[in-house]
Parts: structure tokens; sequence; C-alpha cells
């Protein structure tokens, strides 16, 4: 679900679900959320989407009444002054407990008994109302609006695609600190997972799911993982995001369902682990003369600062001035969260710069723009290995840079609480004291190509 700003305004843009396309002529709809606050627009967005679907759903019953009666009901939705009518909206639709057609109905049919709770709801540019009767109106008239809808359409009519609409907004606490792209990425798999379910199983509603849907979409991972020869965790995954999703709506809606996701975990097969270059091939041949000039220069410099790191290529690419710090008694990175949160708590950190890594990053003391929040960096990065005979073997990708690093370190006696400290990763213990950067420094030296 995107939410775009135009001037002062949200608009919630998403693609026509292509079972409406031959009654919507636009490929993309803006509909526009009537409020300059992301965060109502985030709520708004929810129930707007969702009462856009009933739109359709009545245009393709030829049913002019209730088109009109949902189009209603997303204008008084996204009305500027009407924030509180709005929210209380949304939430019984995610519920669901609010259809369109009650909902619509209610608005209009709510008792107007207290003037100021009804001068407060009607009056533009007016704020959340903060007298006791104005908020009694407002309770008053969420409860009829419960009350009227609950007959036409219960939690059962909730479906797959509806609660994974509905579950952006109830996890978005999972997402707070992340950046587009992560956000971006965070999703992706989630909708992937939906949409392999409903293409075997239909977009039930949530009431309809059987054993029998979730073992079939279990098979159908199985399959595919035996013919094309793919990880067990890629199955897991899927099953693991629809299962969440599944999940959490039925928890935070309350809805109560007894959801049939226990024992499908598809057993992990043993698979080649990601082998570290040798130093001789790093030496010889990635770090030869010549031998990256065709890669532009902000690849090449995190590629080359990865050598004598083993920090990961996304930590390195969002890199600022203010976190490479070079004109310093020890020159070192900061790893920081910066825009965006880290891959674990133990990824904050700071890695004492040394040799070929040291020299590059001084080509791009201001960091990476190119790269920053951008997920295409290693597969430019693998491509012109693979393509210019830079890798050691088909199993070796950019990534074994981090591994190679820690095999010097290994291969050095580094103690493994600096490796740890280095590399970000949890000690599997209470961390006591601290590793100074003179030490973390000589330990880099020690094995610095």
């Amino acid at each position: 679900m995107s939410l775009q700003l135009r001037g002062r305004t949200y608009y919630l843009v998403r693609r026509t679900p292509s079972r409406y396309t031959r009654i919507e002529t636009r490929g993309v709809v803006w509909l526009s959320l009537g409020t300059d606050s992301k965060r109502e627009a985030t709520v708004r967005a929810t129930v707007v989407w969702d009462v856009m679907q009933d739109v359709w759903e009545a245009r393709l019953r030829g049913d002019a009444v209730a088109e009109q009666t949902c189009l209603a009901l997303i204008e008084t939705a996204t009305k500027q002054h009407r924030p509180t009518v709005s929210l209380l909206i949304a939430t019984g639709a995610l519920r669901g407990e609010t259809s369109p057609a009650s909902a619509g109905g209610a608005l209009q049919a709510f008792p107007s008994t207290n003037a100021e709770g009804v001068a407060a709801l009607e009056s533009p540019g007016a704020g959340e109302p903060s007298s006791p009767p104005a908020r009694a109106a407002i309770a008053e008239r969420a409860r009829d609006t419960v009350r009227v809808a609950r007959s036409s359409r219960g939690p059962s009519a909730l479906t797959v695609e509806a609660a994974m609409d509905a579950y952006w907004t109830l996890a978005a606490d999972r997402i707070a600190g992340m950046s587009a792209d992560q956000a971006r990425r965070w999703k992706a798999p989630r909708v992937k997972a939906v949409r392999n379910f409903v293409a075997i199983a239909g977009n039930k509603r949530l009431d309809q799911i059987t054993a029998d849907d979730m073992l079939s979409f279990r098979a159908w991972w199985v399959e595919r993982i035996v013919e094309h020869d793919m990880a067990a965790g890629s199955g897991n995954k899927d099953i693991g995001h629809l299962s969440d999703i599944l999940k959490t709506v039925n928890r935070m809606m309350r809805l109560g369902l007894d959801l049939p996701l226990g024992d499908l975990h598809i057993k992990k097969r043993e698979r080649p682990r990601r082998p570290p270059f040798s130093d001789f091939w790093i030496k010889s041949k990635i770090l030869a003369t010549g031998a990256l000039d065709g890669m532009n220069v902000e690849a090449r410099v995190i590629l080359v600062a990865m050598v004598n790191t083993g920090a990961r290529p996304s930590e390195i690419a969002n890199l600022t001035r203010s976190r490479i710090r070079l004109d310093v008694d020890i020159p070192h990175i900061s790893i920081e969260p910066e825009g965006r949160v880290l891959k674990t708590s133990t990824s904050r950190r700071v890695i004492p710069l040394a040799g070929v890594s040291l020299a590059a990053l001084k080509e791009c003391p201001d960091g990476f723009p190119r790269y920053r929040d951008n997920p295409g960096l290693s597969d430019t990065q693998n491509k012109f290995l693979r393509d210019n005979g830079l890798l050691e073997s088909e199993n070796h990708t950019v990534y074994s840079l981090r591994h190679s690093f820690e095999s010097r370190m290994i291969r050095e006696g580094v103690d493994e609480r600096i490796r740890r400290d280095l590399f970000g990763h949890a000690l599997g213990r209470q961390r006591y004291g601290e590793v100074s950067l003179e030490t973390l420094r000589d330990a880099v030296e020690k094995v610095a190509l």
C-alpha cells in the first residue's frame, strides 16, 4: 500500500486488481485521503481501499445504489474535518464490523441528540472535540455504527488478501524506523507468500481455510524445492510469512478463529556453505591492477572496503560522511542506525580501517549516494565479478569477502570476542567490558591485505 504526498494531501496509490480491469479504466488509482498527516493517512488508507473494492464489486453487479453509497462513504471517511469519525469507521472496517452500505447509512441515521457533539463533528476545520459531551456523542455514533453493521458483515467476511491489507496497519510497529527500501523489502516476501497461497487455494475467507489448503500449499513448495533444487528455507519463509499475517490479524482483530497453521515445517537439506576467497585469489585476481576498473567507483570502493572490514555491502553503502572517520588517530567506520534499522542490535559497531580498505574509502569520504538504501548493489558487484572471471568458483559471491576476513582472523589466532565485535555478532552471553579501538585496530592490521 503506497502513500504519496501531493502538495499537502496524502494519496493512496495502488494498481487496479486484475479482477476489476474490465470495469475500471485506470491502471493505477490515486485516492485522496484528505489529510497531511501520514499517521491519519495510514489509518484512512485501509478503509478507503477496502471500500474502493466494494465500489468495484457493486459495479460488477450493476448495483448503482450500492456503488454510490460506497463512494459517499469514501468521501465521508476522508473529509479533513472528520478525523475522529474516519478513524472510527476505519477501526470498524478493520474488525469486519462495518460494511460500506451499513456504515454509510449509519452516518446519516445517527441520532443528533447532543448539539455540542454534532456541532464539533460538522464544523469544518474543527479538531478532535475535547469536552465530555462531544466525546460522548462521538462514542455513541461509533457504537451505533457497529450495532447497525454487525448483521450485514461479520469478521468471517475477511479474505486472505483483505487480511494482508489490514496487516500492514496492524503490524506498523514492525517497520518503525526502517528506510523506504527496507520497508519495501520487508513487505515484498509477505506479499509474495499471500499471492502464492491464493494461487494454490484461492482468495478464501479466513474462516474457510482448511488444513487441506495449508497442506496443499506446503506440498506445492516441496515440489518446487525438489524440482528446482531450492533451499527448504524458501518454502518455510513463505509459510511463515503467511502464518504470521493470518495469526496477527486473527489475534489483533479478535476474530477468534481456529486457523490450521501448525506442523507445516519443511525439513531442511544440507546445502554447500558459501566459501571464502583465498588470500591468493583476492590479491592476484580481485585486487590486481586494473581488474576492477570497469566497475563504477562507488561499487568498487564498497567492494574493496569489505576486504579488510568484513562489513556487509549494505552497511558500507549506507555510511555517511560523519561515519567515515579518516582524519583521526585511528581511521575507522561507524556502523549505526541512521535513517534505517540495522540487521540486529549487535550490528552497531566500529571497525578500524587498514590496507586497501583504508585507501579505497579515501576515494569516497562523503559516502555512497548512488547505493544508499539501494538493493541493487550486490547484483551489480556479483555480475561484474562473474562476467570478468573474478569469482573463484560458482559458489563464491561478493559476500565471500566477509568470510575471507574472518578466516584470516581465525588463522592468526584473533580472540573470538574481538571477532564478534568486529562482525557485529552476538556473544551468546552477557556482554561484559569493552574492547578498545586500539585492540580492534591491532587485530585488523594483523590480517589486512
